[in-house]
């Protein structure tokens, strides 16, 4: 069976404190994007397979969120062997959330082809153990999340209906150990949902990345990124998550081409 691992973006990320299991509390808006996808394949086998083709996935085998998945269902199940190929379209280290979405769609698809029985609460309480964002990918919905970004509750945002999107990635990567390792958190309470209710035209002077107050320093060509989509008409621009692309939402579709020169370019309708 195959099935499309989708992306998302992060409309605001706050930082809020640290955990004293070394996770830090957050709150942020995550939005799917279902346009931008990888593709995952797992059939039954007589023994245990990981292949991957699309863009490069370098390290240990073992250390890919995919096999994680399978290990941990085997380990707590004691599930079949099964052969599975992912084909990577999503950029690595750039806050688009492709690793755990590949891992939670791993979880879901596992539990059909094999027959697992496992319900939806599960399945996300197993995304939860492989990472913060990974269980939002089992309903991929707009989706509000806390405490690591594993508590999710679903939000509706009607005035980004027929907007167009343009992610921009450079030829950064910003793994989430590096962008967590040099955060600062923010000080008093936020209500990211009180801030999404406000007019879409509003958002730039409300929403905000806070990982961009330490990765754009560090990384300048990101917030000039940024700044070149504001002054291309972009109606709110930001970091995603705590990678390397920077977004724009438009009310019309961009012109991809101008922006290739930075390396990996996506724009889709919302």
């Amino acid at each position: 069976m195959i099935v499309f691992p989708s992306c998302k973006i992060n409309i605001g990320l706050y930082i809020l404190s640290k955990r004293d299991d070394g996770y830090h509390n957050l709150a942020t808006c995550f939005y799917p994007v279902h346009a931008l996808s990888d593709i995952l394949e797992i059939v039954p086998s007589n023994r245990f397979g990981f292949t991957h083709s699309g863009l490069e996935i370098s390290g240990d085998e073992e250390h890919n969120l995919v096999v994680k998945a399978y290990r941990l269902l085997q380990q707590r199940h004691h599930c079949a062997e099964v052969s599975i190929h992912l084909h990577k379209c999503i950029p690595m280290g750039a806050g688009l959330g492709g690793g755990s979405a590949d891992a939670a769609y791993t979880l879901a698809l596992l539990n059909e082809v094999l027959q697992l029985g496992l319900s939806k609460e599960v399945i996300k309480e197993y995304a939860a153990e492989l990472g913060s964002d990974c269980a939002f990918f089992v309903d991929n919905v707009p989706a509000i999340g806390e405490g690591r970004g594993e508590k999710l509750t679903p939000v509706s945002l009607p005035r980004l209906k027929g907007k167009y999107i343009l992610l921009v990635k450079p030829d950064v990567h910003i793994s989430t150990k590096e962008a967590y390792g040099n955060c600062q958190c923010r000080q008093g309470g936020v209500n990211i949902r009180q801030w999404l209710d406000l007019p879409l035209e509003e958002w730039q002077q409300t929403l905000h990345n806070d990982f961009e107050d330490t990765l754009f320093p560090k990384y300048p060509v990101l917030a000039e990124i940024k700044n070149r989509l504001l002054r291309q008409g972009a109606a709110y621009a930001s970091l995603s998550g705590s990678g390397a692309t920077v977004y724009g939402i438009f009310d019309r579709q961009p012109m991809v081409d101008h922006w290739k020169q930075y390396g990996f370019v996506f724009s889709t309708k919302i």
